[in-house]
């Protein structure tokens, strides 16, 4: 763990607001809630019960604060041209989302596209997750990194910076790979392309990610993002979530023949609870511990979970 990116308690609560659920949920104003039940259902995690109390109490307030930051934004360039009595390209405003595997950040991520595209100051709204930044997994054996998948050396770093980079320039169509977590592994002749987003939402486990000391000159993705959000909730939770996911998809997607873990969906409820606490113990927890929790406290907000996948605290940078 990089000790020079884990604040301490009493720094982090000097470093952020901190607010309990009931007074985040005061912080909504009056922002309507666009959302139906059907869009709710469809946006939820296969592990989560998303409810429409949860979407007002938390993410409401929460794209009402990005609306600002992002309309500050749009202002500061706008003064900018002015300035300089010229106009330059748009320039999206990335915003990461960051977190454990089966802490929810994909549900997170799907919520606040949905909702933010309403606004009118930003309509078009892209999300993107770094999955598809992930080295094929040809490269990954040939690496010896399959046991690894999901740490920092397992993605294509330099792709994903010449990525959000490009973002970042203005380029007018920006093109991503895409992975399938039903083959586990890119999608080989396809890719995720959009045009001139407003906002762009990056996911995934390493938006944040941190030098070490003999990588202080080199550049990372949490360079180009405006705004992150880090979902955390305590260890033991996080493996309950795994555990239970892992079972459903061994009811579901594990079922189709062409799944990478087809075979995990003929084994007995028993053995399937002892492999993915397994993979849990020594991949996942692993992972969480060395390279994802250490970047939780350079997040501008920190949404931290309970039990139900319900967020029970606020944190937001001073």
């Amino acid at each position: 763990m990089d000790s020079r990116t884990v604040l301490n308690e009493e720094n982090r609560h000097n470093a952020y607001i901190e607010f309990k659920r009931k007074e985040w949920a005061k912080l909504r104003a009056n922002v309507k809630l666009t959302l139906s039940e059907d869009d709710i259902k469809q946006l939820q995690g296969i592990n989560e019960s998303l409810s429409m109390q949860e979407v007002i109490d938390i993410y409401l307030p929460l794209s009402r604060l990005l609306n600002l930051y992002v309309s500050a934004r749009q202002y500061r360039h706008a003064v900018r041209d002015k300035f300089l009595n010229s106009e330059h390209e748009k320039v999206p405003y990335i915003i990461g989302v960051a977190g454990s595997v089966a802490v929810g950040k994909s549900t997170s991520a799907r919520i606040l596209q949905a909702l933010l595209s309403r606004w009118p100051e930003h309509p078009k709204v892209a999300l993107v997750t770094t999955d598809g930044f992930l080295r094929p997994n040809k490269e990954l054996v040939a690496r010896n990194l399959m046991h690894k998948k999901g740490f920092p050396e397992s993605f294509d770093t330099k792709a994903l910076i010449d990525f959000v980079a490009a973002i970042k320039s203005g380029q007018k169509l920006i093109t991503a790979p895409l992975y399938s977590h039903l083959t586990y592994d890119i999608l080989p002749n396809k890719s995720l392309q959009f045009e001139q987003p407003d906002i762009v939402i990056l996911e995934g486990l390493n938006v944040l990610q941190t030098p070490s000391v003999d990588e202080l000159d080199k550049t990372f993705v949490s360079d180009f993002v405006d705004f992150s959000i880090f979902v955390d909730a305590d260890k033991g939770l996080l493996k309950t979530w795994y555990i239970q996911r892992f079972l459903k998809f061994r009811e579901g997607a594990f079922t189709d023949p062409n799944a990478y873990f087809h075979s995990y969906s003929k084994m007995s409820e028993k053995e399937a609870v002892a492999i993915a606490s397994k993979i849990w113990d020594e991949i996942n927890a692993v992972n969480l511990e060395k390279n994802i929790r250490p970047t939780r406290d350079r997040a501008n907000l920190i949404l931290q979970k309970s039990i139900n996948h319900q967020v029970s605290e606020v944190q937001l940078r001073k």
